[in-house]
C-alpha cells in the first residue's frame, strides 16, 4: 500500500501531515476509515468533514482550515481524485500473451506485448499496436487498425477497415463500424445503400458498453481525440464528433451531423441529421435538436418532472394552446391592441 507522501508526489499536490501514513484505498467521505483517502470537491460537502474518519482528505486550499487531519491540498481536488483512482486501480491487467483459444489470422500484424484473450477473433490484415488488449469474445474485422495501448473489452465488435487510435477503450458489446442506416425508397421497396466508408476514431477516446458508431456511406464517421461516450449511445453514419466532446447515455445522433469541440450532450438528447453544432455547446437532458446550433452556450428542451396532478393539468392545457392563442388575439383586436404592440398604451 502506498504512503501518503508517495501519493502526494504522484499527484503533484501539497501535503499536510505525516508522509509515512499508509493509505490502502479510496473511499466516500462518509464511509472512509483511518486507512482511507477521500476528497471534497464542492463546498456543499464541507459540512461532512466533521463526520469523516478518513486518514487524509483531498481539499482546496480555501477549505483546509475546516479539517485538522492530514490533507492533500490542490486547486483542483476533483482532478486530483481522478488521478488518485489510477494509483488504486483494481482492474485486471493484461497478460501480454495470445490465448491458445483465440483465433488470430496469420496475416494479422501484432505489436509488442499484445494480449488476445480466449474466444477473441482477429481477422486477416488487422494491425494491432504495442500492448493492445483484445478481450474475450471480441471480434476485430479484416483490415482494422488499432493503436498502441488500446483496450477492446469482451464482446466488443470492431468491423472491417475501422481505425482506432492509441490509448482508447471500447467497452463490452460496443459495435464500431456496423452499416449506417441508409436506404433509398423505390416502388419495389427499400433499396439498401451500401456503406462504403468506415469509422476513424482518434486517440484517448472511451466508448461505453453497448454503444454503436456506424460506418459512413461515402465519408468516414469520425470521432476525434479525447472524446468520451457513455453506454447505449447511437452515432449515425457520417457523423463527426469534435475533440474532447462528452456524450451521455441514450443519446442518438443522426447521420451527417457535425459536432464541434468540447461539447457536452446530456442523457437521452437526440439530434436530427446533417446539422452543425458549434464548439462549446451544452445540450441538456432529453434535448431535441432539430436545427443547427451556431453559438456556444447551454441549450435545453426536455420536460422537467412534476407532481402527477400538475403534469396532467399542463398536458391538458398544452392541447388547448392553439385555441387559447386564437381567443387572445381576438380579444386584443377587440380592445385595439395588436400582438407585439405597446401594451401600456
Amino acid at each position: 500500500m502506498p504512503a501518503l507522501g508517495e501519493i502526494a508526489t504522484a499527484l503533484d499536490v501539497e501535503l499536510r501531515g505525516d508522509p509515512a501514513r499508509p493509505i490502502d484505498a479510496l473511499a466516500p467521505l462518509e464511509k472512509a476509515s483511518p486507512k482511507h483517502l477521500t476528497f471534497v470537491s464542492e463546498k456543499r460537502h464541507l459540512s461532512k468533514l466533521s463526520l469523516t474518519q478518513a486518514g487524509a482528505v483531498i481539499l482546496h486550499p480555501d477549505w483546509v482550515g475546516q479539517w485538522s487531519g492530514c490533507a492533500l491540498i490542490t486547486e483542483t481536488p476533483y482532478v486530483a481524485y481522478a488521478k488518485a483512482t489510477e494509483i488504486f486501480d483494481n482492474h485486471p491487467h493484461a497478460s501480454g500473451v495470445v490465448h491458445d483459444r483465440a483465433v488470430v489470422s496469420d496475416a494479422a500484424q501484432l505489436g509488442v506485448a499484445v494480449t488476445i484473450d480466449a474466444g477473441a477473433h482477429v481477422e486477416e490484415n488487422v494491425s494491432l499496436g504495442d500492448r493492445v488488449w483484445i478481450g474475450a469474445g471480441a471480434f476485430v474485422g479484416q483490415g482494422a487498425q488499432i493503436g498502441d495501448d488500446t483496450v477492446i473489452k469482451p464482446g466488443a465488435v470492431i468491423c472491417h477497415a475501422v481505425k482506432i487510435g492509441a490509448r482508447c477503450t471500447v467497452h463490452p458489446n460496443a459495435t464500431i463500424g456496423a452499416d449506417g442506416f441508409g436506404f433509398a425508397p423505390a416502388a419495389e421497396g427499400w433499396i439498401k445503400i451500401q456503406q462504403l466508408a468506415s469509422v476513424d476514431i482518434g486517440n484517448d477516446v472511451e466508448i461505453g458498453a453497448n454503444s454503436t458508431v456506424d460506418r459512413g456511406a461515402l465519408e468516414d464517421t469520425v470521432v476525434e481525440d479525447g472524446v468520451i461516450i457513455d453506454n447505449l449511445v447511437q452515432i449515425g453514419h457520417g457523423v463527426r464528433v469534435g475533440t474532447r466532446t462528452a456524450i451521455a447515455a441514450q443519446v442518438g445522433i443522426s447521420g451527417g451531423t457535425q459536432i464541434g469541440a468540447r461539447c457536452v450532450i446530456a442523457g437521452q438528447a437526440g439530434m436530427a441529421g446533417h446539422l452543425t453544432i458549434a464548439d462549446d455547446v451544452h445540450i441538456g437532458g432529453q434535448g431535441r435538436v432539430a436545427s443547427s446550433v451556431t453559438e456556444p452556450g447551454h441549450y435545453s428542451s426536455g420536460t422537467p418532472v412534476q407532481p402527477l396532478r400538475a403534469w396532467l393539468r399542463s398536458a391538458s392545457r398544452f392541447t388547448q394552446l392553439d385555441k387559447i392563442v386564437r381567443r387572445l388575439v381576438a380579444l386584443e383586436k377587440a380592445v385595439g391592441l395588436e400582438q407585439g404592440g405597446d401594451q401600456d398604451a
